[in-house]
């Protein structure tokens, strides 16, 4: 598994009517795969995200997306960036995530994380719980679902989930690669280091050279060697002259990186895989779906991915 270059799909809110939203959905993943993507993703939300849009603007189920995508697309992986653990059982999720796998023949990711957005919790019904309780919970996650993808049976009883025998059938492989994402150092970089096969760090672009750093500490508190855990960032790129940097939040942060396609691969070579970071993940909120600014920033960034 490995993760170099995603394509992270934020919104779906294109100016079209429904019946059109999946095809332009379709449209970039086979866009991203021509032009040199290893990773499809999606975000794990119900509503849309503040920076991005409204909390009622078109949003996908993330599961039933990637499911449906798997046959259109023969060779990216695909995930999410990343599931909320809060809204799923963990024995529910790697159900669904063995099932994604088998569906798109060993090319399924498991993106997981604490959660987060309150609003969906609050109007949806989830149990939002504390910060603490969150992550507590995703540590018990992550034990039942790596047993759970790697054939075992797990029988398990925590402070908020308990399994008794847990079968998992069919499974495409005894290994689906688990990528963690957040910024955390305390709690995120400590779960990856023990239990992840990736981290997606999301943070702003000065800040990675010493989120590296933590992270390598962490490893060897675990007595594991930090080459083993792969690294990725989560960008914003907003290219010149496909859409308005001022209309999207998200696209003047510090994880966006904005001007010409030779200058965005250029802050991304010096700023992000120049310091240690193995990949990138980029989004493109401000194009809706502009069809060939996907292939404009795979060309340019694949061939520095691949150097």
């Amino acid at each position: 598994m490995t993760i170099r270059l995603g394509l992270q799909i934020p919104n779906f809110t294109y100016g079209k009517p429904v019946a059109e939203l999946f095809p332009a959905v379709k449209a970039q993943a086979q866009e991203a795969e021509a032009a040199g993507f290893d990773t499809v993703l999606l975000m794990d939300h119900f509503y849309q995200l503040p920076g991005l849009g409204k909390p009622d603007e078109p949003m996908l189920e993330a599961y039933t997306a990637l499911a449906a995508l798997a046959p259109v697309v023969e060779n990216v992986q695909l995930s999410t960036l990343v599931t909320g653990n809060t809204y799923r059982n963990p024995t529910l999720l790697a159900k669904i995530i063995t099932t994604l796998d088998v569906i798109s023949a060993g090319r399924a990711i498991l993106g997981l994380g604490a959660g987060w957005f309150e609003l969906e919790h609050q109007q949806l019904g989830f149990e939002f719980d504390t910060f603490t309780e969150r992550f507590e919970k995703l540590e018990e996650a992550l034990q039942i679902i790596l047993g759970m993808v790697h054939g075992e049976r797990p029988t398990f009883t925590g402070k908020w989930y308990r399994t008794e025998s847990a079968i998992n059938e069919p499974r495409f492989r005894d290994h689906i690669p688990v990528m963690l994402g957040g910024s955390g150092e305390k709690k995120t970089f400590r779960l990856a280091a023990r239990y992840a096969d990736h981290l997606n760090i999301i943070a702003d672009i000065d800040q990675l050279p010493g989120k590296l750093d933590v992270l390598k500490q962490r490893c060897v508190e675990f007595d594991r060697d930090p080459a083993t855990l792969e690294t990725s960032a989560l960008l914003t790129v907003v290219v010149d002259g496909y859409g308005a940097p001022a209309d999207i939040g998200e696209a003047q942060g510090g994880r966006a990186v904005t001007g010409s396609i030779d200058q965005i691969a250029d802050e991304i070579k010096r700023r992000i895989l120049d310091v240690g970071i193995d990949g990138v993940i980029v989004n493109l909120p401000t194009h809706g779906y502009t069809p060939g600014v996907i292939t404009k920033v795979g060309e340019a960034l694949r061939p520095l991915i691949d150097a």
